[in-house]
């Protein structure tokens, strides 16, 4: 009989206060708002309700780790804290609009993912270290429905990798679930099963945090 693959349900942290006024965080604590915190809990209620989850692994960024826990808690599973799953750094821009990318000159939005902000990460870092740990995951829980909350340029890096190419990447709202079957460490390609929140969000790198 052959056996059900697992699932590895990608979901981005709720909004935070940065998404809100449109700024890239200037800390790694920087919280959901409270719309954030509903759309963590209305993220759960579709977990809960279509799939299994029997774990949940989270960035250690507090956006991210806000969200796992409200997750965590509704399933009533444990939280684990994985920390190659961090949003991609910005270096200088921390703090900052996210309108002050489109004023950079080095930054070419038909080639987004190879901008590198100044003292900061590209979005092919990001998949450099995120890639790997997302196999290690794969393998360590194959056949089973494990959630895994991140960043957006974290889940962009994931899409493009499992599609094999940045230009079909698509972005993903606040508390989005992208879905990705796992066959003992073999993934499949990924689908929305959850659009998250509205656009606002996704800033000129079609991430935001």
């Amino acid at each position: 009989m052959a056996t059900q693959p697992g699932r590895i349900l990608l979901v981005r942290h709720g909004e935070s206060e940065g998404n809100a006024t449109r700024t890239f965080t200037a800390n790694t604590e920087v919280p959901l708002t409270d719309l954030g915190r509903r759309q963590a809990r209305a993220a759960a209620e579709v977990l809960r309700r279509d799939f299994a989850p029997s774990l949940v692994v989270a960035s250690p960024y507090s956006r991210a780790r806000e969200t796992g826990e409200i997750i965590a808690a509704q399933l009533s599973v444990d939280l684990l804290i994985e920390r190659d799953f961090r949003e991609q750094w910005l270096g200088d821009l921390r703090g900052l609009s996210y309108d002050c990318v489109s004023a950079d000159p080095t930054f070419d939005p038909a080639r987004r993912w190879e901008w590198r902000p100044p003292n900061g990460e590209s979005l092919v870092d990001v998949q450099r270290r995120v890639a790997p740990a997302l196999q290690r995951l794969a393998v360590e829980h194959a056949e089973r429905d494990i959630v895994m909350v991140s960043h957006g340029g974290v889940m962009l890096a994931i899409w493009a990798h499992l599609e094999g190419g940045w230009e079909i990447a698509r972005p993903a709202g606040n508390a989005a679930i992208v879905l990705v079957e796992n066959r003992a460490g073999t993934l499949g390609r990924p689908r929305f099963v959850h659009p998250g929140g509205a656009g606002k969000d996704v800033a000129t790198l079609e991430t935001g945090g």
